[in-house]
C-alpha cells in the first residue's frame, strides 16, 4: 500500500464527551467522516483508530474498518503510530474524527505532493481566516510559515499579532491550521517515542512535538471546506449545513 488514511477517534472530550457517536442527520459523526474519506480515490485504505469499544462497535456496525489501540496513546498521531507499527505504507494521512470534509478532494494535492517529493517528511493544510472572531478563538489554531511554505509555529493565540492594523495588515493574511496531517512512516514512528514537548504541553497541539525535534512541516493552502465539530453548537451548525445541501436543487443534466 502507498497511502493509508487514518481517522483517530476518542470518546472522552472536555467540551463534547461522546462526540464521535453523536447523531448527525441520523448517523454518528464518525460515520460521516469515514464515508467522506472513503470517497477519496487517492488513498488505498481508510481505518478508524480508537481505544474505546463503543466507537469500535459503531464503526463495525456500518462496516467500517477499525483498529483498537491501547489507552496509552497521548494524541491522535501516537494512536496512528500504533497502527503504523503493524501496517506498512508509504504515507499515513491523519484526518481527525471530528473533521467533516465537505470537499474530500481538498486532501488530494497534499497527498500528490508527498508522493512526488520524497524529501518531505511531514505535512499539513492551512486555510485563510475569514473573521476577527476566528482570529481570537482559541479553539481555532493559527499557523505562520516561512517563505518556502514550512511551518514556523502553531498557536491557539492570535498569531501573527498586529501591532499596527494600518495598511495591508488585515485578517486575510492570517491562516487557520486544519487538523489534517500527512507523515512518512519512519518519522511517525519516531514521533511516538519522544516525550511530550514543553510547547506541545502548553498549547495542547501535538504537531509542536515535530517542530521541537527539528522536523519541518510542509504546509499547503487549501480553499476546500470542512466543518470542525468541537462543541454541541458546532454539531447544530453541521446539521444545518447538511440539511441545506440536501435541500439544494440538483443541477439539470
Amino acid at each position: 500500500m502507498r497511502v493509508v488514511l487514518v481517522i483517530p477517534a476518542r470518546f472522552q472530550s472536555m467540551r463534547f464527551p461522546g462526540k464521535p457517536l453523536a447523531d448527525l442527520s441520523g448517523r454518528p459523526v464518525i460515520q460521516h467522516v469515514y464515508e467522506k474519506a472513503k470517497s477519496l480515490k487517492v488513498v488505498d485504505r481508510v481505518v478508524v483508530v480508537t481505544d474505546d469499544e463503543r466507537i469500535e462497535k459503531a464503526v463495525s456496525g456500518f462496516s467500517g474498518e477499525v483498529f483498537l489501540t491501547s489507552s496509552r496513546a497521548r494524541t491522535g498521531s501516537d494512536r496512528i503510530a500504533e497502527l503504523a507499527q503493524r501496517m506498512k505504507a508509504d504515507l499515513f494521512v491523519n484526518l481527525q474524527g471530528d473533521e467533516l470534509l465537505l470537499d474530500p478532494e481538498m486532501l488530494a494535492p497534499l497527498i500528490a505532493l508527498f508522493l512526488k517529493k520524497r524529501s518531505l517528511k511531514v505535512g499539513s493544510l492551512m486555510r485563510r481566516l475569514e473573521s476577527e472572531e476566528d482570529y481570537k478563538n482559541p479553539n481555532i489554531v493559527k499557523v505562520v510559515s516561512d517563505q518556502e511554505g514550512f511551518a514556523l509555529y502553531f498557536s491557539r493565540a492570535p498569531i501573527p499579532f498586529f501591532r499596527d492594523r494600518s495598511g495591508r495588515r488585515t485578517i486575510s493574511h492570517v491562516y487557520q491550521h486544519l487538523g489534517i496531517y500527512i507523515y512518512r512512516r519512519k518519522p511517525l514512528l519516531e514521533f511516538s517515542t519522544w516525550p511530550t514537548g514543553a510547547l506541545e504541553d502548553f498549547e495542547q497541539l501535538e504537531q509542536l512535538r515535530f517542530l521541537e525535534h527539528g522536523f519541518r512541516i510542509k504546509l499547503l493552502e487549501t480553499k476546500g471546506r470542512s466543518l470542525r465539530i468541537d462543541t454541541p453548537e458546532d454539531l447544530k451548525t453541521a446539521e444545518a449545513v447538511l440539511r441545506r445541501a440536501c435541500e439544494a436543487p440538483k443541477p439539470k443534466l
